[in-house]
């Protein structure tokens, strides 16, 4: 049953309730990674691009805590402009202005295949997103920055082969060492030539490919070189978007696979040295689709943990399912299903620590859709609590995917209603709170 949240309630008490979790954070009352013994409180998060027309939103955390959220703004009659901001957990504020990224008219913008941002040890900033590569759209490529500053960016990398006439996205993006990026994506040079668009624009619109894509990955150098390049499968399931573990044994790269008979499965592989493992199943789900599901799984590492969040239909119906790692992706333990049901959209957004597990996902409601959030024992063992995080007006594909971090204890969630006909971005944060009496 849904809850009532501070979303609900009235600007006032989102603001008290705001200024009493920046205490906490000051204090360190929420200074560790335990997800605290009462249930969570909600406060609204308000982001610096929350206008009309802002869509695909993507967060990170920085080695020195900072959030980082990057959307894309879009605006009639302009070009689309890349984005992104900082918020300060310590100030309590975002850090400074939103600053652009990226501008063109060659952007691709889609409701699926979104731009994402990263950060590595040496404190500098990376960004990619999606640049038409022909006239009539259907191919694109990869566009990767990389700034020390934030606010001076490096000319655009192309991570594969340009011009081929292939439609390049659905990357992921891990900090790899000190300085090093780690990027993978879906590669569709080897797909038949008149597929269509992987997802469809930012409106509903779209058809799924009927050709194949391969999964490949690149470590590049800060001077923008790769230094490694792999192919790590050459039949994937060519619109699911991939998802990066970081683990005490290296990154574990999770993506939907794509069989000769079309069973999308999850499927997992470990960077070890500069080797790609063979590709395995987190479970045999047997889900047999002879088209895209655009639905790919989430992924979180912390030390030997892993978890991951999928949505399959191999039981006859929509399910979201959740499994966990206790050897850093050697084994997977037997899935606990999320939720299920004709309603569910899955759309999964995961996230740990060592004291939590937390999931996002959306469900189709009767006049729009509603986003929920439960949270789990770091071992998956316990369902801590679940509600309705927010009500959505907007239905279908429009309103994207919705990301989540989590950093100290506190989830950052950030997501994309459509009001009045135009996307528009919405956060929230959720600090665990005390004790129940009793």
């Amino acid at each position: 049953m849904a809850r009532p949240t501070a979303l609900m309630l009235l600007p006032l008490l989102s603001t008290l309730m705001l200024l009493t979790a920046c205490g906490q954070e000051e204090a360190g009352g929420s200074g560790t990674d335990a997800p605290g013994p009462g249930p969570v409180q909600v406060l609204d998060w308000p982001l610096p691009g929350s206008v009309p027309g802002t869509s695909a939103p993507d967060l990170a955390v920085a080695a020195d805590g900072r959030v980082l959220l990057s959307w894309v703004d879009s605006q009639p009659g302009r070009r689309h402009v890349y984005r992104f901001s900082a918020w300060n957990p310590a100030l309590g504020r975002w850090q400074h202005a939103p600053a652009n990224i990226a501008i063109g008219s060659r952007m691709l913008v889609n409701w699926a295949d979104t731009p994402h941002i990263q950060t590595t040890l040496d404190g500098a900033v990376w960004a990619h997103w999606l640049q038409k590569s022909d006239a009539a759209g259907h191919a694109y490529d990869l566009a990767l920055v990389r700034s020390r500053d934030g606010a001076n960016w490096s000319p655009p990398l192309v991570p594969h082969a340009a011009g081929t006439g292939a439609q390049h996205g659905f990357a992921s993006m891990w900090p790899h060492g000190t300085n090093l990026l780690g990027i993978a994506w879906l590669d569709g040079s080897g797909a038949d030539s008149d597929h269509g668009d992987h997802a469809g624009s930012t409106g509903e619109e779209g058809a799924a490919a009927h050709g194949s894509s391969a999964l490949r990955a690149a470590l590049v150098d800060p001077s923008l070189q790769l230094v490694h390049e792999a192919v790590i499968d050459t039949r994937v399931c060519e619109c699911c978007q991939t998802s990066v573990a970081l683990t005490s044994r290296g990154p574990l790269l999770f993506y939907r696979g794509r069989s000769p008979d079309e069973v999308r499965d999850v499927l997992v592989s470990r960077l070890e040295g500069n080797v790609w493992t063979a590709p395995r199943r987190v479970h045999a789900d047997g889900w047999v689709m002879s088209a895209c599901p655009v639905n790919g799984p989430s992924a979180h590492g912390h030390g030997h943990g892993v978890a991951v969040g999928w949505y399959t239909e191999a039981g006859g119906g929509p399910e979201l399912r959740l499994a966990y790692s206790a050897d850093a992706g050697d084994s997977f333990g037997e899935p606990r299903v999320l939720d299920s049901g004709d309603r569910l959209q899955g759309r999964v957004a995961l996230a740990m620590d060592g004291g939590q597990i937390a999931v996002l996902w959306l469900r189709e409601e009767g006049e729009g859709q509603s986003l929920w959030y439960a949270r789990y024992a770091p071992d998956l063992s316990q369902e801590i609590e679940r509600f309705q995080l927010a009500g959505l007006a907007g239905r279908g594909r429009g309103t994207g995917f919705p990301r989540l971090v989590l950093h100290r204890g506190i989830a950052h969630a950030v997501w994309t209603d459509i009001i009045d006909g135009r996307p528009q971005l919405r956060g929230a944060r959720l600090v665990p709170g005390p004790a129940a009496d009793g």
